[in-house]
């Protein structure tokens, strides 16, 4: 699953805020839902749901069109802005508010019956204004590594991972120390997730970018803590993090060759494959927060405006995401995906598989990806902002100062 590499087309959506007002709206085919479908394959158990919601609905027909992940979000976005769009898409929850605010989709309204039966946050993810926007699909929180065999060479008790920034942070410089091996993986490249590694820190210390009115509060006590922490860390992580995205440092760690990272659950899956002797815990907290904390990534279905199936595509779309289907697709293990939903299913999950609990226990805390017109725009500034303080280019104070005044123009 690779819900952190979808692109959006910025240009398409430029297009479409200039042109989608006076453009016919383009007729599908007569009771056929389009669908366009990011990855190399159809997952078998949509497959299989696909053929049972066609069973319920005689004369309907779901028409999934797989795109490449590089590709899939952009044909979607340039279909839509030339008025032929799909019935709908699976795209990055990041995107709603920018589709939404060119009139590309429809809304998605949940009654307090389905918002109640998600985990907390997970609807805001899909929400601004009050309103939602998408359906979620898939869903991604972290937690934190550790090398036991490095922990206990540095003189630390392996099985007494950090809990605090503090304590991250002095393991991390230990373990540089006593074995020359960096203590802590911080991925910096030019790539998406380094925003998004940057915000789980941000989320737990209780910090927030936009606030629910559309105000960008990121220069906060908070927020500039994490960022501090950020350079504190630096000095006893991988050398030159600007050359690694988190999939990158991912791999080093299990090679061996650094002691902590963040990361999906899908680093569980590949780290019980190796001789590896690893633990899991909830992401270590920083001075401010209520309690674990991540970043919640979800992807979702937008159902998109102009095809003349738009209510049964949202019909659809509910169904393929309802706790039977949803639950059958995400805990398959390996794709790095978290339960939307608390269930039996996904206790006896967590019972088989102990590693998923902390996975789970962040959610409590969690964040949105901050919903911002410009989506591209509020990344690369998140980017710059890291970069220039691990590279020792700008003083964090400084750059959360100049992030905080350049976002305004993507909000």
């Amino acid at each position: 699953m690779k819900i952190e590499t979808l692109k959006f087309g910025v240009c398409a959506l430029a297009l479409a805020g200039a042109t989608i007002a006076g453009a016919p709206g383009a007729q599908a085919a007569d009771q056929e839902i389009t669908w366009i479908y990011c990855g190399d394959k159809i997952d078998p158990i949509h497959e299989k749901y696909i053929e049972q919601w066609e069973a319920a609905n005689e004369g309907w027909t779901i028409a999934p069109e797989v795109v490449g992940w590089a590709q899939c979000q952009d044909k979607a976005t340039t279909l839509a802005a030339a008025g032929s769009p799909v019935g709908m898409a699976y795209v990055g929850s990041r995107t709603l508010k920018q589709f939404a605010e060119n009139d590309l989709i429809v809304e998605v309204p949940m009654s307090d019956e389905e918002k109640a039966s998600y985990y907390p946050n997970i609807v805001d993810t899909v929400t601004f204004d009050g309103t939602q926007w998408g359906v979620p699909i898939a869903f991604s929180t972290k937690a934190l590594y550790w090398n036991k065999d490095l922990f206990e060479q540095a003189g630390l008790d392996p099985e007494v991972p950090p809990k605090t920034w503090e304590e991250e942070i002095e393991f991390s410089k230990i373990i540089t120390e006593k074995t020359g091996i960096p203590g802590y993986g911080l991925p910096a490249k030019t790539f998406d997730n380094t925003m998004h590694q940057f915000l789980h820190w941000v989320y737990t210390n209780n910090g927030q970018i936009i606030d629910a009115d559309g105000n960008i509060v990121m220069d906060s006590p908070e927020v500039l803590a994490a960022l501090q922490a950020y350079k504190d860390i630096t000095p006893y992580s991988v050398e030159g993090p600007t050359a690694y995205e988190q999939n990158e440092m991912r791999a080093i760690w299990l090679d061996g060759k650094v002691a902590m990272i963040q990361n999906s659950s899908g680093a569980a899956s590949r780290a019980q494959d190796t001789d590896l002797n690893w633990g899991v815990t909830t992401l270590p907290l920083g001075p401010s927060a209520k309690g674990p904390g991540t970043l919640l990534i979800t992807d979702s279905l937008a159902v998109f405006k102009g095809t003349g199936v738009e209510e049964k595509a949202v019909e659809f779309a509910k169904f393929i995401t309802s706790p039977g289907p949803q639950g059958e697709y995400e805990l398959q293990g390996g794709a790095g995906l978290t339960p939307l939903r608390p269930s039996a299913q996904v206790d006896a999950f967590v019972e088989k598989d102990p590693y998923w609990k902390p996975f789970i226990d962040g959610i409590s805390n969690a964040g949105p990806e901050p919903l911002f017109t410009d989506y591209k725009g509020l990344q690369d500034v998140m980017i710059e902002m890291v970069q220039s303080v691990v590279t020792d280019k700008a003083e964090p104070k400084a750059a959360l100062e100049k992030a905080t005044a350049d976002l305004e123009q993507y909000k």
